[in-house]
């Protein structure tokens, strides 16, 4: 080891690493050791020499002060083109570089004048954003000074086209990277959140086109140098990942009680300063697009979104009729748009909601439980959303059991992620797999908690979870019945997997172990095999291969063909809504004057319409028409006919805030029957224009089927679709140009998946035949797959 590292490393103070600022002491002791060894050199490279015109400038860490034990020193010798001829520029660095070759310091080197400067910044971002921090060393300091304020003088000139690529070059790295905040063995640099990152925010606001958040940035900053300076003296490398062979040694050196606290702490630091660069790019480009010449007044350009929320500048904002002090579910209507919609909350947004907001009740309304399955069910789009809400504390809120889990590293090679990532991935993978489960907010619930158990001290984490989970589902009101299933596939999580790749898939013993984890019952370990898929495959390509996955799907369809043949002789399920019928006076008075009767009631935010009319063709799908086309979304409903009455009870939830007027659904229903179409035109608009609901889930492909045994005189066929603006009204219409009779439904939405029941006749009455009820259920996949 030369002197020069080794002076380098015993700077680092290795005694001094867990005292509260040695870190920052430590750096601005190696910076002014660099700046005054290269000063030597400088002399003596001096020494009988002409060096008009020539400087030593620094870039990189070394000109940020924020450099450690062995970081590359980053050096350009900067020189007036009338000063020193080519050849003498060159002997004067060889003089300056092959001394610090010597020494075993990294050099990256560079000789340029100051256009030469500008030009390599122009051309290369890189760079460009290098040079921003060019600081003097010695030599000529004017140099260094002109060839600075020409290339930042340049770069906020060119801030419109350089943002543009800086964007595209960012959003590549972390493609590349990954998220520092959510790997097991995370580069320090270069991930999201890393140290680059943070040369990306001062290159920003060296643009002029916004400021970057300070306080909590900074220190996570700090914090991730310090873990940086570690690898460094643990390694006598400068190496900037922090694999599992040194976590252990890096913890103890920086003070901390195991590895495990040490990644928690980089996780956290990593976490703010990654929605600090994602903040800040989209406010330097919103910035940016409001330089652009306009003729009069800008005027905010705000799209609604619904809820109560609006589209603005590539973010989700609350608008000024939201009603944040009285309503505890609309951080959960919030959430639920920005995923949908695949855009951030806008950073007021999220601190608005967690401020003023007031907690939900206990136990959760249904309403709010509703609004949370779609959440988790939104897709990729709930990640960027779920880190925001939880950097400012709206998770924590819904479940402080998340606590215990944020940022917690796992142990197991096969995972990629932190557990709190992790679970976050499973829910993103398990959206995916809805429309194979017949509960899919049970599926998401389950996903989102199967590794809630992952805490210090749990020995077994599948029943330490199962613990959590109860007291995590009793407070969000979940009814008994569903909140055993999901405590059930969270102890049983490893189970099907454990089974299906240790056990002979088809010795009876094996497949009644799976029997007994699932309760016997055929829904939960079809959920079981969908959370088993979602967990491994959110975990890494390791944990869900090929050889794996087929494992799981043979023991799944074994011990599925198993139940499905015990409780062949069980009596069918009675899935058709019981006929019941009690009108008050004005309801018959009503119905007296041909006039359809509505009643609407209001509970938690949510709308329940009772509607009778007379039965008719067509009166299933002008109801849900009317009701999407006034903008409401339909949560479950129970249709029924009684004595030539149509008896219809649906609830809806109002994305736009308004409550349903029992006068104007009833004056529409009466418009509609007679042949006035106008009603439903907002609805055909709402679809034009594209507009995306609160409903719109995943494009998978629609399934429909008949349930041969559910009833002796009703042809049954179960629908399981992605919810959308007018489904319910187009299932409706196909059904009556098919010429049947909806004699019954029960209509259910889960995770925005609908999971809709019809009972249909012939008119007149009687079962379709087999050829007819094939036919009704093509004719229904084809409507649910329309656009």
């Amino acid at each position: 080891m030369t002197d020069v590292t080794s002076r380098r490393l015993d700077l680092a103070g290795t005694r001094s690493f867990a005292a509260p600022g040695a870190g920052a002491q430590r750096r601005r002791a190696l910076a002014e050791f660099g700046f005054s060894w290269l000063q030597d050199l400088w002399r003596d490279a001096c020494a009988g020499r002409r060096h008009e015109g020539v400087a030593l400038a620094a870039v990189g860490s070394l000109a940020r002060g924020d450099g450690g034990p062995l970081s590359d020193y980053d050096l350009v010798l900067v020189h007036h083109p009338r000063g020193l001829s080519g050849k003498e520029v060159g002997a004067f660095a060889d003089k300056l570089w092959y001394p610090i070759w010597d020494a075993g310091v990294r050099l990256d080197h560079s000789v340029r004048t100051v256009s030469e400067c500008r030009a390599v910044a122009s051309d290369d971002l890189s760079a460009a954003v290098g040079l921003l921090d060019l600081t003097h060393v010695a030599g000529d300091a004017d140099v260094v000074n002109a060839a600075r304020s020409t290339v930042a003088h340049d770069w906020r000139a060119n801030a419109r086209t350089r943002l543009s690529e800086m964007h595209e070059s960012v959003l590549a790295r972390h493609a590349r990277q990954g998220d520092l905040a959510h790997l097991v063995e995370p580069d320090l640099k270069e991930a999201h959140g890393g140290l680059r990152d943070m040369s990306v925010l001062r290159a920003l606001t060296a643009a002029w086109l916004t400021d970057r958040p300070h306080g909590e940035v900074d220190l996570a900053h700090e914090r991730l140098l310090d873990v940086r300076d570690a690898i460094h003296v643990v390694t006598g490398r400068g190496r900037d990942r922090l694999t599992r062979e040194e976590q252990d040694a890096c913890a103890a050196l920086l003070g901390y009680t195991d590895s495990d606290d040490l990644l928690t702490d980089v996780s956290t630091s990593a976490r703010t300063v990654a929605y600090a660069v994602d903040g800040t790019l989209r406010r330097a480009l919103q910035s940016q697009r409001a330089r652009t010449l306009r003729v009069g007044p800008r005027r905010p350009q705000l799209a609604p979104l619904g809820y109560g929320l609006y589209r603005h500048d590539g973010e989700a904002v609350l608008g000024p009729s939201a009603d944040l002090a009285s309503d505890p579910v609309i951080p959960l209507r919030a959430a639920l748009v920005a995923a949908r919609g695949g855009i951030p909350l806008s950073p007021t947004t999220l601190r608005n909601l967690s401020e003023q907001a007031p907690s939900l009740p206990e136990p959760w309304p249904e309403v709010a439980r509703g609004l949370f399955s779609d959440l988790l069910a939104a897709g990729p789009g709930l990640v960027t959303v779920w880190e925001g809400l939880d950097l400012a504390g709206v998770v924590e809120r819904w479940i402080p059991e998340w606590r215990a889990v944020r940022s917690r590293p796992q142990r197991n090679a096969v995972h990629r992620h932190t557990v709190d990532r992790h679970l976050v991935e499973s829910v993103v993978a398990a959206s995916g797999m809805v429309r194979d489960v017949a509960r899919p907010d049970l599926l998401m619930l389950a996903a989102l908690l199967h590794d809630i158990g992952k805490v210090p001290g749990s020995t077994d984490h599948s029943v330490t979870g199962a613990q959590v989970a109860d007291t995590v589902l009793r407070r969000m009101g979940v009814p008994d019945a569903d909140r055993e299933i999901v405590v059930r596939l969270v102890r049983e999580h490893l189970t099907l997997v454990e089974l299906a790749t240790r056990r002979d898939p088809e010795d009876p013993a094996t497949i009644s172990a799976l029997s007994d984890a699932v309760g016997g019952s055929v829904t939960t370990l079809d959920l079981l095999r969908a959370l088993t898929e979602a967990d491994a495959s959110a975990a890494g390509p390791k944990a869900w291969s090929d050889w794996r996955a087929g494992l799981v799907v043979r023991l799944h369809a074994a011990c599925r063909a198993a139940l499905v043949a015990a409780h062949e002789g069980d009596e069918p399920q009675a899935l058709e809504p019981a006929p019941s019928l009690s009108l008050n006076d004005d309801a018959l008075e009503r119905m007296a004057s041909g006039e359809p009767y509505v009643l609407v009631s209001s509970l938690g935010g949510a709308h329940r319409v009772d509607v009778v009319d007379r039965d008719r063709a067509g009166l299933f799908a002008d109801t849900a028409g009317l009701l999407a086309a006034h903008g409401f979304v339909v949560r479950s409903a129970i249709v029924r006919t009684v004595d030539g009455l149509a008896v219809n009870e649906w609830w809806v939830d109002s994305p736009g805030g308004e409550t349903p007027l029992p006068a104007v659904i009833s004056r529409d229903l009466m418009r509609v029957a007679t042949g006035d179409r106008s009603p439903l035109g907002r609805l055909q608009r709402r679809r034009s224009s594209g507009v995306r609901s609160p409903g719109t889930g995943h494009p998978d492909s629609a399934r429909a089927m008949v349930i041969s045994s559910a009833s002796d005189t009703a042809t049954v066929i179960e629908v399981r679709a992605t919810d959308r603006p007018g489904l319910l009204q187009d299932i409706g219409i196909t059904l009556a140009r098919a010429s049947l009779s909806v004699r019954s439904a029960h209509i259910a939405t889960y995770a925005g998946q609908t999971l809709d029941t019809f009972y249909v006749t012939e008119f007149g009455g009687g079962r379709l035949a087999p050829a007819r009820a094939a036919q009704a259920v093509a004719m229904i996949i084809d409507t649910c797959d329309g656009p």
